[in-house]
């Protein structure tokens, strides 16, 4: 799975990377160093014409949801799986987004005992992570914009940490990924493939990043 990461640069260097219209006030963005499940998260999405740069909550809602609380449990979709899933169908053909970050963490267990790793690109740079996002009404007519973030099975380095690691997408990939005419559901899950595990690197971090309360760059300083 994929519960927590991080994204820690600039929003004009996220904007450049990714090509990215901002739709918010650039004051507004704040890097975050521990971001949790029912938080706002920065995406890009794909109007038709151009990339635009936005917030979702994560935690994906579906619009016959009778209760937005669902979202908690759904921060997460298998991609083995998505297309087949109510939840998901509507949305993996012509909702999808990238979910940007520079690292992530996941917590590897030892017997009774779990470690917190932070796990990023070899080389620190930004990179993308599939995902789909819904807008539910609800009975007031209040608009949530929700959101969750692909997963898939572990590649050969992840393996020793977790069985499951969210989908990072190929950069040469993300431009499909988010083209809203592609709705192909085989050329959609081709993309849904673990991330070459030459590319990536892992430490362990503080127990700090245990509570989402704690947002602060100490939590990145590798632990002995």
């Amino acid at each position: 799975m994929c519960g927590r990461f991080t994204l820690t640069v600039s929003i004009e260097t996220i904007a450049r990377r990714f090509n990215g219209t901002i739709t918010f006030p650039n004051d507004s963005y704040k890097a975050c160093y521990n971001i949790a499940p029912s938080q706002q998260v920065l995406v890009i999405i794909n109007d038709g014409k151009k990339n635009r740069l936005g917030y979702l909550k994560w935690g994906f809602i579906p619009r016959w949801a009778k209760d937005p609380s669902i979202g908690y449990k759904m921060i997460n979709a298998r991609s083995e799986s998505i297309t087949e899933k109510a939840s998901f169908q509507e949305a993996i053909k012509h909702r999808r987004c990238l979910i940007i970050a520079d690292s992530f963490y996941e917590w590897k267990k030892d017997h009774d005992t779990k470690t917190p790793i932070r796990i990023s690109l070899q080389s620190e740079q930004l990179f993308a992570m599939a995902g789909i996002w819904e807008k539910w009404i609800s009975p007031t007519g209040e608009a949530i914009f929700s959101c969750a973030i692909i997963t898939t099975e572990a590649n050969a380095f992840m393996s020793s940490i977790h069985h499951r690691m969210p989908v990072i997408l190929n950069k040469e990939d993300e431009q499909t990924w988010l083209n809203p005419r592609i709705t192909d559901v085989q050329t959609i899950q081709s993309l849904l493939q673990p991330y070459p595990t030459f590319d990536m690197e892992a430490y362990k971090v503080s127990n700090l990043v245990n509570s989402p309360k704690h947002n602060f760059p100490e939590l990145l300083k590798e632990m002995e």
